[in-house]
């Protein structure tokens, strides 16, 4: 299939993202002393950045790449929910359909970075099951924009938003309209994605999510995406490797292996989110999965060249490919 069709077919494409959005911020510092009141780093601040977290930046990433993003999700009444709101709609992500629930805080990530290096991590969220109503709200925007989508995203972060019902209304009304239905998962929830398109896990999530054990050789690696497309009844898995590319395995016993594509590796952070976004985008294009997956290959090694949580673009992409066929 000719790639650089199906990456021009991007922007016709809707994609629904389901799951746990949140923001990501950074604060940049140096540290010159350590403070008198305990044995920690003092970090003078030189500037804050906040950026698009977890299902946010799936829908980040497809709108980058030039399709259409509707994003499910949960936010809470307070500033953080502001601040979201705005990155959406600078990334033309559309965030009508966030369900708002005053209980419980829109999710933030804090990280402070001095010299480099990051000195702590603050996380304000509260993790755990939503209350029936917002369960229900988050359900009825599925029911309403699934018919609206080219394919479906779930982005699975164990924030809560993605619910056993959640999960089993979002799989069943996108095969009733005959759309691909991909996962980035969850480890704790891995045996509960059944009969989607293809799951995304890298290769930790494969063996820890199966309770996998010695895991070392190809065939091992093989065996174990025979394993979860029989636990799960899905079409396929796409096991992403870091440095030794992907693997994908399908329903009728294909494997495709696809060495990476990334010239110099600098940060890995996000590019799980870049994979499952260019899958699914091309799925929706019509794609086949190996060619799909080639594509989310493309891109990831795209990404990972670049510092931070980064996306990349259809014309950066179509010039990489290209790139590389001609060589």
């Amino acid at each position: 299939m000719n790639l650089s069709k199906i990456i021009d077919s991007f922007k016709k494409q809707t994609v629904l993202v389901v799951g746990d959005i949140m923001i990501d911020k950074f604060v940049w510092g140096k540290v010159s002393r350590i403070s008198p009141e305990a044995p920690v780093p003092v970090v003078e601040i030189t500037k804050e950045t906040e950026t698009l977290g977890g299902a946010g930046n799936v829908a980040n990433n497809i709108t980058a790449l030039g399709g259409k993003a509707f994003v499910i999700g949960t936010i809470g009444e307070d500033m953080t929910a502001a601040s979201l709101m705005s990155l959406l709609k600078e990334k033309s992500v559309n965030s009508d359909y966030l369900v708002c629930d005053s209980r419980r805080p829109t999710i933030i990530k804090t990280r402070i970075i001095a010299a480099n290096q990051q000195v702590v991590r603050v996380d304000k969220e509260v993790k755990g099951s939503f209350t029936l109503s917002t369960e229900a709200k988050v359900i009825g925007n599925i029911e309403k924009l699934i018919p609206q989508s080219d394919a479906v995203v779930i982005s699975d972060y164990g924030k809560g938003v993605v619910s056993p019902k959640v999960l089993n209304r979002t799989i069943f009304l996108a095969k009733k309209h005959g759309i691909p239905v991909t996962v980035d998962p969850k480890t704790e929830h891995f045996k509960k994605y059944k009969k989607v398109t293809t799951i995304t896990p890298n290769t930790k999530e494969a063996i820890e999510g199966m309770n996998a054990r010695n895991i070392k050789t190809e065939e091992d690696i093989i065996n174990l995406g025979k394993k979860i497309l029989k636990t799960l009844k899905s079409e396929s898995v796409l096991i992403t490797r870091s440095e030794k590319g992907m693997t994908l395995i399908e329903a009728n016993n294909k494997i495709t292996n696809i060495p990476t594509r990334a010239k110099e590796v600098y940060d890995v952070t996000g590019a799980g989110d870049t994979v499952i976004s260019a899958m699914t985008l091309a799925l929706s294009a019509g794609a086949n999965l190996a060619t799909a997956a080639e594509i989310a290959n493309f891109a990831a090694g795209i990404v990972v060249s670049k510092l931070g949580t980064a996306t990349t673009t259809p014309e950066e992409l179509k010039k990489t490919i290209s790139e590389f066929y001609v060589k």
